[in-house]
């Protein structure tokens, strides 16, 4: 029976040895994890947790005692300095432990601004961990004045959050618009629009140039001369792959660590899963950053470990909420040349649909369950509607899967 070690105890990590014992692997499984907790939802540390409505159980994946009955050692607090690949070893902690088979769900680390600016001052925080969430806490008093630098979804989660606490908030975000990088103009309208109906103050086509203060960050100074008082900071500008313990075990690395379609790494006995692995996709690579693919990732890799020999092919859904609004979003955008908009059925509701040509790539729904659901459907199974179906209102949007 093959002992199988798996070094990231996050959403990958845990859905892999679940899997693994559900598919009858009999074997030894090691789940090892950098941070003392176990395996824990990380979506709503910048949401439910920060507003005290889901406490620290609640966010547990499986009850603790899940793992010693499925007969999985969870080694958590544990440091992993190197792989050694001739051996089939990994070091940790001043020991080393056996493998036959390695996997590494490793996920992904948060940029962080650079000391240079005042980075390294305190109060300045990034939402990644249970340990970051519970270190800003605190700081989330009524009337107290942040400053949220980068205008992705995780940057307007955590304003949003502040608004709902009393906060000043300032949000600022160097590109043209917020939510540049991931969505179309209409997307970005509608959630400009809902911060600054809760009084957020945001800021586009500005830097952050400097962080002020000696010690403790006090306040900032922006790109276009304007200088703000603060009383912390909150850094969403973006995360990168965890692929530096793979990189120095020499395997492959292409935008985080390369896998095959089905998850191995360039070593055999090596695979990989989650944020931290870019797999073959439309001729290319592609990594994703996201609990769905997460799960779905590991599982397939789970399954392939076992001998199940299946292509990964990823069905992308992601999602945020911001004050009352649950956005889901279908699909991919990439390569889109039109956004059809399909209106709500009540208050803060819309639809966004992106197409390529006469294809249909994403749906970006606003408190919009139907419309996303359809659209998830019809990019599941490589069907597009007719355009102009999708914006007539008097179209019944289930007859668009006839």
């Amino acid at each position: 029976m093959s002992n199988i070690v798996v070094i990231g105890a996050g959403q990958a990590g845990a859905s892999l040895v679940a899997r693994l014992r559900k598919n009858g692997h009999e074997g030894r499984i090691t789940l090892i994890g950098a941070e003392p907790s176990p395996p824990y939802q990380r979506p709503p540390l910048s949401k439910a947790y920060l507003l005290g409505e889901m406490d620290l159980e609640r966010l547990y994946l499986r009850p603790a005692h899940y793992y010693e009955e499925a007969g999985i050692e969870l080694r958590l607090g544990a440091h992993v300095s190197g792989i050694d690949r001739a051996a089939r070893e990994v070091h940790l902690n001043g020991e080393t432990l056996a493998y036959d088979t390695l996997v590494l769900t490793t996920g992904s680390s948060p940029r962080r601004l650079p000391a240079a600016i005042g980075g390294d001052l305190e109060g300045v925080h990034v939402v990644r961990d249970l340990a970051d969430a519970d270190a800003m806490g605190p700081r989330f008093g009524p009337g107290a004045r942040v400053l949220i630098v980068g205008g992705g979804y995780i940057g307007l989660e955590a304003a949003a959050v502040a608004a709902k606490k009393g906060l000043k908030v300032t949000l600022v975000e160097m590109s043209e618009r917020i939510l540049q990088r991931v969505a179309a103009p209409e997307t970005s309208d509608f959630f400009r629009a809902l911060h600054a109906g809760h009084g957020v103050d945001i800021r586009e086509g500005v830097g952050l140039e400097t962080l002020l203060g000696d010690g403790h960050v006090t306040g900032a100074r922006l790109s276009d001369g304007s200088t703000l008082d603060v009383d912390f900071v909150i850094v969403g500008v973006g995360i990168a792959p965890c692929a530096a313990l793979a990189e120095a075990a020499g395997l492959e690395i292409d935008n985080g660590i390369a896998v095959d379609a089905e998850g191995r790494t360039s070593d055999p006995a090596i695979w990989a899963a989650g944020d931290c692995a870019s797999f073959p996709w439309r001729g290319g690579r592609l990594r994703l950053e996201s609990v769905p693919n997460a799960i779905d990732m590991a599982e397939c890799v789970a399954d392939n470990i076992m001998g199940a020999g299946r292509a990964y092919v990823p069905q992308p859904w992601f999602w945020s909420d911001q004050y009352d609004v649950k956005l889901q979003i279908a699909g991919l955008n990439t390569g889109y040349d039109r956004v059809v908009k399909r209106g709500g059925t009540g208050p803060n509701a819309a639809s966004f649909w992106y197409f390529e040509g006469e294809r249909l790539l994403a749906v970006d729904a606003m408190n919009e369950p139907r419309a996303y659901m359809v659209g998830k459907r019809l990019i599941d199974a490589g069907r597009s509607p007719d355009p102009h179906a999708v914006a007539d209102p008097a179209t019944d949007l289930k007859a668009l899967l006839a």
